[in-house]
């Protein structure tokens, strides 16, 4: 992994393979802990319970996790037939289904039907908030929760592996690709209502977040093994601020147009801009990113600036 070489401090993306356990949070913490530095943030909850990849963003990286939020996200998913859970995963309280429980034959059919844009039910206990409370305090209160339904997509829904050595509640391992937003836990729920008999999560790992996968994810272990001796052990696991910023063209600036992006000032690259987009990536003279900006009618507004000013040289 290449480390980012912006500022002085620790600034870039570390990709953490979080495992089951600890909250998205307590991860954050402890990087934070770690790093020596207040300027952590993560790009995407896991459920404690959930293992995987987990993107935690450092210095100047914690200005692009906005990008982040929208990306893709892939799972591997084992669906437990044969029993509800309150919480749609292995948490909760199970009542048994009253159904029989459905063939692999059976499974595979009904995949197609929670494939490609969906209406999908937040659990109830979610951190969807329902007239200014979280859903989950509401549950836990023995209050009625009524969720809203959402939309999502789910790109690919694919059968991995079947377990049907207890016939009554056999197992089904999914790989998840889909949308942001995507409750895997009301899939697992869902999945089972559609073939008469009930389903819940007993495991998630997520494979991917956007650019980040499970094979560049480094183990808690590791990290604070590298951490150990100083936080300056964590530089050779970062990866630069913009990895993953592929779609948000490189727009090169001379010095003069670089001094005035560092001000946060309009410029008209000399250079021109090298297509339509939403975003742009602004590199310096020596290629090191400086800043991310929105441009329109070959003008470019600086929106995360990531260089300092130019301090002006005392006279006399």
């Amino acid at each position: 992994m290449a480390r980012s070489s912006l500022g002085p401090g620790l600034d870039g993306i570390l990709v953490v393979a979080k495992p089951a356990g600890p909250t998205s949070h307590d991860v954050v913490a402890l990087v934070r802990r770690l790093a020596a530095t207040k300027r952590v943030g993560h790009g995407g909850t896991l459920d404690p319970f959930a293992a995987g990849v987990l993107p935690v963003f450092l210095g100047h990286g914690t200005r692009v996790v906005e990008y982040h939020l929208g990306d893709r996200k892939a799972y591997r998913a084992t669906v437990c037939f044969g029993a509800s859970s309150t919480t749609d995963d292995l948490e909760g309280e199970l009542t048994p289904a009253v159904g029989s429980a459905p063939t692999r034959a059976e499974v595979e059919a009904a995949l197609t039907g929670l494939t490609g844009a969906i209406s999908q039910r937040p659990p109830a206990y979610s951190a969807v908030k329902v007239g200014g409370r979280r859903a989950y305090a509401m549950a836990r209160a023995g209050e009625s929760v009524e969720l809203a339904l959402r939309e999502v997509t789910i790109h690919s829904l694919d059968i991995v592996s079947w377990e049907d050595t207890e016939p009554d509640r056999p197992i089904v391992v999914l790989d998840v690709t889909c949308s942001a937003g995507t409750y895997v836990r009301a899939l697992a729920r869902d999945l089972g209502e559609n073939l008469g008999s009930a389903a819940y999560l007993g495991a998630l790992t997520r494979t991917a977040s956007g650019p980040f996968a499970i094979d560049d994810a480094t183990p808690l272990e590791e990290i604070r093994a590298a951490a150990a001796e100083s936080p300056a052990g964590l530089l050779g696991m970062l990866l630069p601020i913009d990895t993953g910023l592929d779609s948000f063209p490189v727009v090169a600036l001379n010095p003069d147009e670089l001094a005035a992006v560092a001000k946060g000032q309009f410029i008209r690259p000399t250079g021109g801009l090298p297509g339509p987009a939403d975003h742009y990536r602004l590199v310096g003279p020596d290629g090191t990113l400086v800043a991310i900006a929105s441009g329109a009618a070959g003008r470019l507004a600086p929106d995360k600036v990531f260089v300092a000013a130019p301090t002006a040289t005392p006279v006399g």
